[in-house]
């Protein structure tokens, strides 16, 4: 007669109720701080520790010279929100925002979607594309403002030929605040087009193929078919792309400094340019500490909003 051997097998506490055990928490944390230490130390390096001195800077009255006079409090905090032109000078930095990335997000819709079809050439142009992003913005911006001279810029005899304007000489786009801030959302647009079509593009490679051939084969539209089979499988692709143009666009100094640096005033200004202006032109560090506080904190409020709302990283 064989006899069963009953074995008893420890169960972990805490394994039967499906919770962790305690104290794995900080070893895990512990492991893993080898490997996002270096990360951890970058975000210190570039973000915390150069917005920590902007803030010092901004509570601080700073010479010319710049020399540390001592705490001011948010005395330059008032002088930039007392500015007269602060308020249209923030009211452009929206328009231009919105204006560039709405306008770059549907030119790479369109572009996405032609790049995607088979055609001959295709490669040629998908790598034409990435040239506006391989060349540098002052350059590439440096190119179209002289293509505006009244006198010997060919962009400006394009326009005469075509009929646009009357005269090369009587028109000055690089003169007018209203043009030249014009001109740079459209290098602006141009400039930005190459990572948004790209993003969109490679968004387009995950949309199903058997589904756009079902929406077919029931008759759907193909207007009908990209609206409510493609965009949808493009929300991830679109809301990352749509949030790092909104930062980048925001922060964009190269062309409107380009383009509208040497109009007299303030009329073409958006805060990164007014920052510049507090620095270069009138040395007052301490006031563009202040203006920059100002614009980070925007940057983060409008950031905050928009990940609440559209949920980049939501499935779809």
């Amino acid at each position: 007669m064989s006899k069963t051997t009953k074995q008893k097998t420890s169960i972990p506490a805490g394994a039967a109720t499906g919770r962790p055990r305690s104290g794995t928490g900080g070893k895990d944390l512990l492991d893993a701080l080898p490997w996002i230490a270096p990360v951890l130390a970058l975000i210190v390096g570039v973000v915390f520790f150069p917005a920590g001195v902007m803030f010092y800077n901004s509570t601080r009255d700073i010479s010319q010279s710049g020399i540390d006079k001592g705490p001011v409090g948010f005395d330059n905090y008032l002088e930039v929100f007392n500015f007269a032109y602060f308020w249209p000078i923030f009211g452009r930095t929206i328009v231009w925002v919105i204006a560039v990335v709405v306008l770059t997000v549907l030119l790479s819709l369109a572009l996405a979607q032609l790049l995607n079809k088979a055609f001959p050439g295709r490669q040629l142009v998908r790598l034409a594309v990435i040239v506006p992003w391989a060349a540098s913005v002052v350059m590439t911006t440096m190119v179209i403002y002289y293509g505006l001279e009244p006198y010997f810029g060919i962009i400006n005899k394009f326009l005469v030929d075509i009929g646009l304007i009357d005269t090369p000489e009587g028109f000055g786009w690089t003169r007018n605040a209203d043009t030249a801030f014009a001109w740079s959302i459209v290098i602006a647009v141009f400039v930005s087009l190459p990572f948004t079509t790209y993003t969109l593009l490679a968004g387009l490679q995950g949309v199903p193929g058997d589904a756009i051939e079902a929406a077919k084969m029931d008759g759907a539209s193909p207007s009908r078919t990209y609206f409510s089979i493609v965009l949808p499988q493009l929300r991830g692709a679109l809301s990352v792309a749509v949030l790092i143009n909104i930062i980048n666009v925001f922060n964009s100094l190269p062309i409107l400094k380009v383009m509208t640096g040497s109009i007299p005033g303030y009329d073409a200004d958006t805060i990164m340019t007014m920052i510049f202006k507090y620095i270069q032109n009138q040395h007052k560090i301490d006031v563009a500490s202040a203006l920059s506080v100002v614009a980070f904190v925007i940057v983060i409020v409008i950031v905050a909003i928009y990940v609440k709302v559209v949920k980049p990283m939501k499935e779809v």
